[in-house]
């Protein structure tokens, strides 16, 4: 038993500890506040990348110590993955903020040593550089979709799309390049259109329902 517990005291080696940590803050700091942040403006996601990261970082590191299975480690980056919070929706590009920030803490936890932590800070830097070029490839056209409850139902004809274009830019102030028609209820003589358009940072811009006054 005594064996086992010193075994366990040995693993743990202070200076490796503090490196790692010291290279995952560093890393998850550029992360949220020099690439995320200044592009996004939410401060709500911050607290919880920083915090997962260094949960998973903690938790990995301890596990990694006590000679547990990497394949262990991989479930846990598994668990952290799927994990969704229902309250709000969660955009694409944000779960892909939070999987960074869970792979980096697996990253400098358990990433081999051997060369006095070279390549482990090369990692981290290809990660960040990668995230950073990507966030910021304006060049890039985001296409938008939004659906429309439309009234002018005649104008949906294939023959009038022209028409329909240069209606629905006029009414909502968007420039709509194609537009598709989802359903059509005669009833209430309304249709219900897909609208496509480019645009940054424009996702609460457009209206459910454009009607005329």
């Amino acid at each position: 038993m005594e064996e086992a517990v010193n075994t366990v005291k040995n693993a743990f080696d202070a200076t490796d500890f503090g490196i790692r940590a010291a290279i995952d803050f560093i890393a998850v700091v550029v992360l949220v506040s020099l690439i995320y942040y200044p592009k996004h403006k939410n401060k709500d996601f911050i607290f919880t990348f920083v915090l997962f990261n260094v949960i998973n970082f903690m938790i990995c590191y301890l596990l990694g110590s006590a000679k547990i299975k990497i394949g262990f480690a991989f479930g846990l980056f598994a668990i952290f993955s799927i994990i969704r919070y229902r309250t709000i929706v969660v955009s694409i590009k944000d779960m892909g903020y939070f999987f960074v920030c869970v792979a980096l803490g697996m990253l400098n936890s358990l990433a081999s040593v051997q060369d006095n932590f070279k390549t482990l800070i090369i990692c981290n830097v290809v990660i960040l550089l990668l995230t950073f070029i990507l966030e910021r490839l304006d060049f890039i056209k985001n296409e938008n979709a939004k659906e429309i409850v439309y009234d002018k139902i005649t104008l949906i004809k294939p023959e009038f799309r022209t028409e329909l274009l240069a209606d629905l830019n006029e009414r909502t102030g968007l420039k709509i390049h194609r537009v598709d028609v989802v359903s059509i209820d005669y009833l209430k003589d309304v249709a219900l259109l897909k609208a496509y358009f480019y645009a940054k940072d424009s996702e609460n811009l457009l209206p459910t329902t454009v009607d005329n006054d």
